[in-house]
């Protein structure tokens, strides 16, 4: 079941707000950056618990950085350089994070207005992105299908293009399990089904190695408390994790949240998952008046490994001229 509210105006155009419900969890969803809002799941008392952090005006989500719950593209995460070659010719992309593009550019999709349908326990946001936007060759159409059925959100993506270029597209909710307003997550148990990583150099663009989480901070294969690793030294550049795992298994991920007993499995058709802990979020307010900080979340994001077109041993981010892009990306939310 959907409902459409009004949220707020854009350009003198009028975007809504999209509420999925299946009776027992509720997602809210925008037109801008096809982005999650809100995600309602109820906790073992059986209480509605928003897990997901946003805003309340459509303004914030244009002024404010951190890509609440947007949908991420043409590129997530980082391409070193700002720069890529493709069966001979250099594309130069906009460089929006010192010499490096991130996130798409600088007005990447989560910064797009998308065209939406509605269904009965689904919402279809489009886009199209001209040849030439951020740099990126190809007249591109996006698609992000977002179902919500029996405690299950899932998200399907579509692309295509009529010249060969990079797609890599993914969601950047942040997610607090004690609430979206629970403060530091430091008593969240995460588990991530990866026995590699891809280490990073400078700007945290990968250096092209895929290396073994076994005996470092990267090894979440067992349920970890994060508050047991975030103050790491190994991890201390990044303000916690900030990192590409290599996935090797069902579910993904795993995060729970033993003060309200809501958990979420993330399952992926993608190679790789950025895993954030929000460290360099600054302060600011949020959804209720909420103030949301530093380790105020976890980020799960399913892609591509960052800056795959500049390393052959890495899954390939490239789309070819006529073909097809499909991924997917579920969360199963349940009381553990």
């Amino acid at each position: 079941m959907y409902e459409v509210r009004p949220f707020g105006t854009l350009r003198g155009q009028d975007v809504p707000l999209i509420r999925l419900t299946d009776g027992n969890c509720t997602v809210e969803l925008l037109p801008y950056g096809a982005a999650i809002r809100a995600i309602w799941v109820p906790d073992r008392e059986g209480r509605a618990t928003d897990i997901c952090l946003g805003y309340d005006t459509l303004e914030e989500y244009r002024d404010q950085d951190a890509c609440f719950g947007g949908t991420i593209g043409r590129c997530a995460n980082r391409v070193g350089g700002a720069r890529f070659t493709v069966d001979g010719t250099e594309y130069r992309l906009t460089a929006n994070e010192g010499a490096n593009t991130l996130h798409g550019g600088a007005e990447g999709f989560h910064k797009k207005l998308w065209r939406y349908a509605c269904g009965e326990n689904s919402v279809t946001f489009t886009l199209d992105s001209p040849d030439g936007e951020e740099g990126f060759p190809g007249d591109l159409h996006a698609e992000v299908t977002y179902t919500l059925e029996n405690g299950t959100l899932t998200m399907d993506y579509r692309a295509r293009s009529n010249k060969t270029t990079v797609v890599n597209l993914t969601n950047h909710a942040y997610y607090n399990l004690a609430g979206h307003n629970g403060g530091p997550v430091l008593d969240h148990g995460l588990r991530v089904r990866a026995e590699r990583y891809t280490p990073a150099g400078e700007g945290n663009v990968p250096t092209g190695e895929i290396a073994d989480t076994a005996g470092t901070a990267l090894d979440l294969r067992k349920d970890t408390w994060l508050g047991e690793r975030l103050g790491s030294a190994e991890l201390a550049a990044s303000r916690g994790y900030d990192h590409n795992f290599v996935l090797s298994g069902a579910p993904a991920a795993t995060l729970w949240c033993p003060r309200t007993g809501i958990a979420l499995d993330m399952t992926t058709t993608l190679p790789g998952m950025q895993v954030y802990t929000a460290g360099f979020l600054t302060p600011r307010k949020g959804k209720g008046g909420a103030v949301y900080g530093p380790a105020h979340a976890v980020c799960l994001e399913p892609q591509f490994f960052p800056d795959a077109v500049h390393h052959e041993s890495f899954p390939s981010p490239l789309l070819r001229a006529g073909e097809e892009y499909r991924q997917s990306i579920a969360c199963r939310f349940y009381v553990k």
